[in-house]
């Protein structure tokens, strides 16, 4: 589990695929610390450490991660954000992020001005179904408020600090980017199915309901 608060910038030192997926090398800051069996977010996805030394460390990715998040397009030289599993006892400045990659955005325009920059995003229209304006959602493992989003549009506010301290400075039009979902609303959701009360996905004939903003203030989720 992490929070979405990026520790540090990595890069990929070298790549090793096989038909088995991929072992990756990233250079980090932290690496000395880390030991075998560890988790650490890359860009978002949770993955498990096999070897470190003090400047890198090593992750095996499997076939199916390379495909459905952005890893598969890694290069040696790549840029990646990286944060170290929550401890017991540690601030949660962001929120609960599992590191599980829900699909891939594609960054749709950059709006730059004094305060910040304002990213939106294009999704799968049914990631949707579980982001709303003022709650979380991990952009490349980065916690982000939501600003605004409809049927197949995300936007948020990015602050010169995050600009600095994450991959976000770098994004580009057309660039892809790993997007995680609200933990609490996917199990809220699942819970409500149980119970009947979950109408169709938004791009089914037999309905636009869901989980909706106005459902999650019922519920108690938002203010």
């Amino acid at each position: 589990m992490f929070t979405g608060l990026v520790e540090c910038k990595g890069r990929v030192a070298w790549i090793r695929r096989s038909t088995g997926g991929a072992t990756i090398r990233i250079s980090a800051q932290f690496a000395s610390e880390l030991e075998q069996g560890e988790s650490v977010s890359v860009s978002g996805v949770c993955q498990t450490v096999v070897r470190s030394d003090a400047t890198a460390f090593e992750v095996d990715a499997v076939p199916q991660t390379l495909s459905v998040t952005t890893m598969g397009e890694l290069r040696s030289g790549s840029a990646v954000n990286l944060e170290r599993a929550l401890g017991l006892g540690d601030r949660l400045g962001g929120h609960m992020v599992a590191g599980h990659v829900d699909g891939v955005a594609r960054v749709l325009e950059l709006r730059r001005d004094r305060h910040g920059t304002r990213l939106t995003m294009e999704l799968p229209a049914p990631l949707t179904r579980h982001i709303v304006a003022r709650g979380s959602i991990a952009v490349d493992g980065v916690s982000l408020t939501v600003a605004e989003v409809s049927r197949e549009r995300v936007t948020v506010a990015l602050i010169p600090e995050t600009l600095r301290a994450t991959l976000a400075g770098a994004y580009r039009l057309g660039m892809k980017v790993n997007i995680e979902t609200d933990l609490l609303a996917k199990h809220q959701e699942k819970l409500l199915e149980g119970r009947g009360e979950t109408s169709a996905p938004p791009d089914s004939s037999e309905s636009t309901g869901g989980l909706t903003e106005k459902r999650l203030r019922e519920l108690g989720f938002m203010e």
